[in-house]
């Protein structure tokens, strides 16, 4: 599958850029701009290529037959949005039992426009104590990769801000439905 996927990824003109992490075992890999339903694909067949093995959350749902055997193939894990406090725990306590999980987040939460990223993924790290990588897709450059590790503070609006200036040269599919939380961003240095 690999190979199959190395493929593709060639043909598609994508490439990755980064580094792997391998020395880490549970993170939060955070991806964004996420605009697109390209990106999951796209982001798929890198994740294959590097050799990650990645869940990420999704709407419960989605989660029908037959579709949901495919979701749970890729590494989806059905969630109940309505109950993120729940969420964020039980998401900690996938993290707790196992020694390898790394949990993809959009950080936006949706593809549409929105004004401030969801704070789940950051409290997500926070409760199971990981770090928090970032991840970006550039549709200009054709790279995805990962740029940088984080460890949260626990003072989400100080961390914020360091986490979304790794964003800003970064091109989205739909660049008018990527937004950079402008209360966040005019405080940057």
């Amino acid at each position: 599958m690999k190979y199959i996927c190395k493929l593709i990824l060639k043909l598609i003109g994508w490439k990755f850029e980064g580094e792997v992490h391998k020395g880490l075992d549970k993170y939060v890999l955070i991806m964004a701009p996420h605009t697109s339903n390209y990106d999951f694909i796209i982001g798929r067949i890198i994740f294959s290529v590097i050799g990650l093995k990645v869940s990420f959350l999704i709407k419960k749902e989605f989660f029908f037959f037959p579709v949901g055997i495919i979701l749970k193939a890729l590494g989806a894990m059905p969630i109940n949005r309505k109950f993120s406090a729940n969420a964020i725990s039980h998401v900690t306590k996938i993290f707790d039992e196992n020694e390898k999980f790394i949990l993809v987040v959009t950080p936006e939460g949706t593809r549409s426009f929105t004004k401030t990223w969801k704070r789940g993924f950051y409290y997500i790290a926070m409760e199971a104590k990981v770090p928090i990588l970032i991840g970006y897709m550039d549709y200009k450059k054709k790279i995805g990769g990962i740029k940088a590790v984080f460890n949260p503070t626990g003072d989400f609006d100080k961390d914020i801000i360091e986490i979304q200036k790794y964003y800003l040269n970064f091109t989205a599919k739909h660049p008018e439905n990527f937004n950079l939380s402008p209360q966040y961003i005019d405080k940057k240095d």
